[in-house]
């Protein structure tokens, strides 16, 4: 248990610290603790790797390269600032209601990846900062992306650990995720309205960009457009079909590459696969955790924590994967804290009661938007920023993302006593 202990608590420390590559150091400690930890063997090891879970990331990974390489995402998010009318207020409402709307369907970290260089061309035609809105799309990202199954990967992974639907989690989490972007996105423009004003000539600059012209292969978007829509439409109806959701993304990533044009060893090159070997290797170090025993210390001092009390289990895991999602990545501490969280459920007798996990997904997801490293659409859009000469500051982001994560846990807690206590 001491190695299983050590050895996680100094992967999330290098993590944390970013002195390595999280992929790289989390596949360190999978080896050692399946080498050195003598009550978890390699069979168990293959055991505690949650395949549905990797499946589905795969699956979609591939289903939006293909449809990226169209252009159709730079035509949605262009059209959203035209839309706008080029006016400061609905330009940045525009950019953030399609970044959350994207995350939920599609997944923050993708839409970072693509939003990201629209928002730097949209900021220039209107002779804006390019951070402010930047740092509001980041953070509206990971509010959208917790409506949904596929929108934030610890909601992948609780689904992958519970079977709970995606129908599930858009009627537990969808209701609260809007009231949270409402309140929070435009609280973010009042932060920011001094360096968002759009003079009039530059209003009418980003009028004239040609929305049209970014459809780079119009023949491709056919080909590949129907695939992800119909696969997106498949999540609604997996658990009534009886087949999981790493099936329905593999299945429409199989069709993509039969119907695209694009060359398949181009298309499975572009897969995130450092991000693939850090959920098996994460995998593999909790179920070590799990193994030897160290998990049910853990479920055991929360209890302490909150006396065993249901209603205070549920703000106790809402605040706590806040917190712990706030120091590391949020993907690792959702890993930790699903068996932590099976062990409370359990030990109160409440084994169909799904409000620990939609305590734990709001946590999760919600507590990424507190510091740049929290999750992994911070990251990328700290990278892109830099990149681009603008880099995002530690502590610029904090100054934001922790008030923005406080408020929005805030509004998530209300809605736990309201849904899943008072009633």
């Amino acid at each position: 248990m001491a190695v299983a202990v050590a050895t996680f608590l100094i992967v999330l420390g290098v993590i944390a610290s970013e002195r390595m590559h999280r992929t790289n150091v989390a596949l360190l400690g999978a080896a050692i603790v399946v080498l050195f930890v003598g009550d978890f063997s390699q069979e168990q090891a293959i055991e505690a790797v949650d395949f549905n879970t990797v499946g589905l990331l795969a699956g979609m990974m591939i289903l939006v390269y293909l449809t990226q390489q169209t252009g159709v995402y730079d035509y949605v998010a262009i059209r959203a600032g035209q839309l706008s009318g080029g006016r400061s207020f609905a330009v940045t409402m525009s950019l953030a209601a399609t970044t959350a709307l994207l995350s939920a369907f599609l997944d923050n970290l993708t839409t970072i990846l693509l939003v990201t260089p629209i928002t730097f061309l949209l900021a220039d035609a209107l002779d804006i900062d390019p951070i402010p809105l930047l740092i509001i799309e980041v953070i509206a990202s990971n509010i959208g992306g917790t409506a949904t199954l596929i929108g934030d990967p610890p909601n992948i992974i609780i689904a992958g650990a519970t079977g709970l639907s995606f129908n599930a989690f858009i009627a537990n989490l969808a209701p609260i995720v809007v009231v949270t972007f409402v309140v929070v996105v435009p609280l973010l423009y009042l932060l920011f309205r001094r360096h968002l004003h759009v003079e009039e000539r530059d209003r009418r600059a980003v009028m004239e960009l040609d929305a049209l012209a970014s459809i780079r292969d119009s023949d491709e978007l056919r080909r590949t457009g129907p695939v992800l829509l119909l696969t997106v439409l498949a999540f609604f109806a997996h658990q009534a079909l009886h087949i999981e959701p790493a099936t329905v993304a593999l299945t429409g990533a199989a069709v993509g590459l039969l119907v695209t044009r694009i060359d398949l060893e181009e298309a499975l090159s572009n897969i995130e696969w450092t991000t693939l070997f850090f959920f098996i290797a994460l995998f593999v170090m909790v179920g070590a955790l799990e193994a030897t025993g160290a998990i049910g210390h853990v479920a055991d001092a929360v209890k302490d924590i909150t006396g065993g009390e249901r209603s205070a289990e549920l703000f106790g895991i809402v605040w706590i994967a806040a917190a712990g999602s706030a120091v590391v990545d949020n993907i690792p501490f959702t890993t930790a804290m699903i068996p932590v969280v099976k062990e409370l459920q359990a030990s109160a007798g409440t084994g169909g009661d799904d409000a620990y996990w939609w305590s734990l997904a709001l946590g999760a997801c919600l507590g990424g938007n507190a510091t740049i490293i929290a999750a992994a659409a911070n990251v990328a859009a700290a990278g892109l920023a830099e990149r681009a000469g603008r880099p995002i500051g530690f502590l610029t982001f904090l100054r934001v993302g922790l008030p923005a994560t406080i408020l929005s846990i805030a509004l998530a807690s209300g809605y736990i006593a309201i849904r899943y206590i008072a009633l």
